[in-house]
């Protein structure tokens, strides 16, 4: 084993110069000073020190992409030490070098493709948002809003980029009082709270998640809101009625690409025809539909995001499209997101010692990587996020505001 190391470290450090110690310590316990270590760049401290605690872990170290160096890592066969954000660049390093060296092209991206029914799809978002209430509140903001923040000037709390967010797309949506809201994928309540509260609207909000189900009813009740806002354990493909106004935030990546015309084709039936949707979710930066490089799309699908699928802003305008729904606004909020994350995972990191004793350490794991990494994409442009404002498709232009000035010169609700 230890020649194997050796001649991998050898044949890395003609490619790289990382501050990045490799040591081999296989049994349980503290790592001693003596233990085998290899160094992989010139550096008088490293910044990142992998150890390597089963020989299984070998073949990832070898042949690196970020799907085989995380799961080594939340499997246990690697610790890591060092800043994250340290972390995922070393980690990228060295799928980008892995990767030129298989001779596979850097932008090399897969399309996924599952079948998306609804029992399966109920229990992959079981498996994300179960986790537990409390492992959320830990690490979101109060309200527990788990999509990108809206950071208006930049400078604000991630409390208050998630309210703006909130108001940004129910001011964008022109949401009046009375006016029957549907929220597809309300996750903890947040919006649909607010936009009964401060736009006087009457809310459902539908989720497929127990836990979510359960807080989100009780917010509802200790709100007093139990008349303005009813919370649902459903499949939007189960949603009857009609409805002023839609919301979907974070949820359509669960829908599947060979799934999103018929997505909005069901928005579509349930607005009324003057009603107005927007849209708010991921997508892939690669036009076509390819998840992110290097392996780190097959990450997220077998450890975060069971059968996600990220389509280009360019597919959802033309599913749209195909669904019966005009696009009448698109904006990126790749940016807010890139924020949002490093956010989330700054809380994340601070509560270290918290979070490892509500959870399995292969949980800790999991969402320490998920976290930064996603960050990490956001900032480097392997994935965007867009809120689309849409209505029925074939309605007169005379009902389209002249300008975009109505999003920004103050919420429309209530006060």
């Amino acid at each position: 084993m230890d020649k194997a190391l050796e001649s991998w470290v050898a044949r890395w450090r003609q490619r790289v110069d990382l501050p990045l110690l490799v040591r081999w310590y296989t049994a349980p316990g503290e790592v001693p000073p003596t233990a085998p270590a290899w160094r992989l760049g010139e550096f008088d401290e490293p910044a990142v020190t992998v150890t390597v605690r089963d020989g299984a872990a070998l073949p990832a170290l070898l042949s690196p992409t970020l799907d085989s160096l995380g799961e080594a890592y939340v499997e246990g066969l690697i610790d890591v030490d060092g800043r994250v954000e340290d972390i995922l660049a070393m980690a990228h390093a060295l799928a980008e070098s892995g990767s030129a060296e298989r001779g596979g092209g850097t932008w090399s991206r897969m399309v996924k493709s599952f079948t998306h029914s609804r029992k399966s799809d109920q229990a992959a978002i079981q498996y994300h948002y179960d986790v537990s209430n409390a492992f959320y509140s830990e690490w979101l903001d109060p309200a527990m809003v788990y999509s990108c923040a809206y950071f208006e000037n930049g400078d604000e709390s991630l409390a208050e980029a998630q309210i703006k967010k909130i108001d940004h797309i129910l001011t964008k949506i022109r949401l009046q009082p009375g006016q029957r809201l549907l929220d597809i994928g309300c996750g903890w309540g947040a919006l649909v709270i607010r936009a009964a509260q401060r736009f006087g609207a009457q809310c459902v909000g539908i989720t497929l998640s127990q836990n979510q189900y359960e807080l989100a009813t009780e917010r509802v009740r200790a709100a007093g809101l139990q008349d303005r806002v009813e919370i649902r354990l459903q499949d939007y493909r189960d949603v009857t009625g009609a409805f002023d106004r839609i919301t979907s935030v974070g949820m359509f990546e669960h829908v599947g690409l060979k799934h999103l015309k018929d997505y909005f084709r069901i928005i579509h039936d349930l607005l009324t025809p003057e009603g107005w949707c927007l849209n708010h979710g991921i997508t892939s930066t690669d036009p076509h539909d390819g998840e992110t490089s290097h392996g780190g799309g097959r990450f997220i699908d077998k450890y975060v995001f069971p059968q996600g699928e990220l389509p280009h802003i360019g597919t959802v305008l033309r599913s749209m499209q195909e669904g019966g729904l005009e696009a009448v606004d698109v904006e990126s909020l790749r940016r807010h997101y890139a924020r949002t994350l490093n956010c989330w995972s700054a809380s994340f990191e601070a509560k270290t010692d918290r979070l490892r004793a509500m959870v399995p350490e292969k949980t800790w794991r999991i969402w320490r990587v998920y976290l930064a990494g996603c960050a990490w994409a956001f900032e480097h442009d392997q994935v965007s996020l867009f809120q689309v404002l849409c209505r029925r498709a074939g309605r007169s232009a005379q009902e389209l505001p002249w300008s975009r000035r109505w999003m920004y010169d103050g919420a429309i609700g209530s006060g």
